[in-house]
C-alpha cells in the first residue's frame, strides 16, 4: 500500500459528508491515472455504516473505531488515528476535503508526517514525474494557479463543490484497520449545540436564495427565506450580511464562508465583489437583482434584473404562487 493515494472521509451524524464523495472521486481517479491504490479512510466511533457509504466510491475503505471520538474534537481524532495508519503504510498522496474539520486535519498531518500542503485545490491531475499538480484559486479567486509537490509525498486539501462525485464501478471493500494507541488532545467536547436546521445545507442545496448588504436588515431576509422556501431551497448570504449581523455564518458563501453547485442560484441585492462569486461561481444558473446596473454581478450572471428587490422579490412570490394555485401573497 506504500505510494497510495488516501482519501480521508469525514463524518457527521454518523453518515458520510458529501465532501467525502467528491474526495473519494478526486482520489479514485488520481490513482488510476498513477497506477497506484486507491484507499478511503473513516475513523469514527461507528465507522461501520460511513465506511460502506464511502466504499460506493473508492475501490478499499480502513475502517478505525474510535472510541474517543465522542469525546474528543473529531478533527483532533482523525488527524492522529489517520498519522498513525499512515506512518506504517505510507501513502504518498492524501486528498482531504477543504471543510473546517478538514482543514484542521490537514494541517495536524502536516506536522506529525513532515509533509507539505497544497491548498484551495479545485482540480488535481496527474503529471507523470511531476506527480499530482494542483490547480487552485489563488488571490481572492482572481488568478488561477498549477504547483506540484517538491517531494513524493503531499496533502492535497480540495475546495468543496468543484468536483462532481462519481460511484466507483463497483462497491469496495471495507476493512477494519486498527491505528494501536495515539495520543489525541486532552480538549474535551464538554456540549453539542444544534444549530437550527435547514431544508437542505446550502453545500447540497439545489437550489439557493442568497441576500446581500442590500437586504438591509435581519427582517430584509424574509423575502429571501420565503422565495427559497417556494423554490425548495436554501438560505445564502454573503459575508457582509453575516457581519452586520444579519443571519448567522453558516448561510455564508464566498471566499470565507462556503462554497457552492446549485443547479439555481438566485442573488438578491448582492453585488457579486470576487469574494463573493468565488464562493457560487459554479452553480449552473445564476439570477440576480439589483438596483445597481453596474455591479458586478451583471457581468456572469445568466440573468439580470435592475430593480429593488422588495419589488422583484414579492412579484416573483405572487407569480409561483399564482402558478400553483396557491393564491396571492398580502405583500
Amino acid at each position: 500500500m506504500a505510494g497510495a493515494v488516501w482519501a480521508v472521509g469525514e463524518v457527521v451524524d454518523g453518515a458520510i459528508t458529501r465532501m467525502s464523495t467528491e474526495v473519494a472521486t478526486v482520489a479514485r481517479r488520481l490513482a488510476d491515472a498513477a497506477g497506484r491504490d486507491a484507499t478511503g479512510v473513516v475513523v469514527a466511533g461507528d465507522p461501520t455504516g460511513p465506511s460502506t457509504e464511502l466504499a460506493a466510491y473508492i475501490p478499499r475503505v480502513l475502517a478505525v473505531a474510535a472510541a474517543e471520538a465522542e469525546r474528543r474534537p473529531a478533527a483532533a481524532v482523525t488527524a492522529a488515528h489517520v498519522a498513525a495508519l499512515a506512518r506504517e503504510a505510507r501513502p504518498a498522496w492524501i486528498v482531504i476535503g477543504a471543510t473546517p474539520d478538514g482543514r484542521d486535519v490537514a494541517g495536524a498531518l502536516a506536522v506529525m508526517l513532515d509533509i507539505g500542503v497544497l491548498a484551495n485545490a479545485l482540480d488535481v491531475a496527474w503529471d507523470g514525474a511531476a506527480g499530482p499538480v494542483v490547480e487552485a484559486s489563488v488571490l481572492g479567486g482572481r488568478v488561477l494557479s498549477r504547483s506540484a509537490f517538491t517531494a513524493d509525498r503531499g496533502i492535497v486539501l480540495l475546495t468543496p463543490n468543484v468536483i462532481a462525485a462519481e460511484p466507483a464501478p463497483a462497491a469496495g471493500v471495507v476493512e477494519v484497520a486498527a491505528s494501536g494507541a495515539v495520543d489525541v488532545t486532552a480538549v474535551a467536547v464538554v456540549d453539542h449545540v444544534a444549530a437550527p436546521a435547514e431544508q437542505v445545507p446550502i453545500e447540497e442545496a439545489r437550489v439557493i436564495v442568497a441576500g446581500g448588504r442590500g437586504v438591509g436588515s435581519p427582517e430584509g431576509f424574509g423575502i429571501v427565506a420565503e422565495l427559497a422556501e417556494l423554490l425548495g431551497g436554501s438560505v445564502g448570504a454573503t459575508r457582509a450580511a453575516v457581519d452586520a449581523g444579519w443571519i448567522d455564518y453558516a448561510h455564508q458563501v464566498g471566499q470565507t464562508g462556503k462554497s457552492v453547485r446549485p443547479a439555481l442560484y438566485l442573488a438578491l441585492g448582492i453585488s457579486g465583489a470576487i469574494q463573493h462569486r468565488v464562493g457560487m461561481q459554479a452553480a449552473e444558473t445564476i439570477v440576480a437583482v439589483n438596483r445597481d446596473p453596474d455591479a458586478p454581478l451583471a457581468e456572469y450572471a445568466d440573468l439580470y434584473a435592475v430593480g429593488d428587490l422588495f419589488e422583484v422579490g414579492p412579484a416573483i412570490v405572487d407569480e409561483i404562487r399564482a402558478r400553483r394555485g396557491q393564491g396571492r401573497s398580502d405583500g
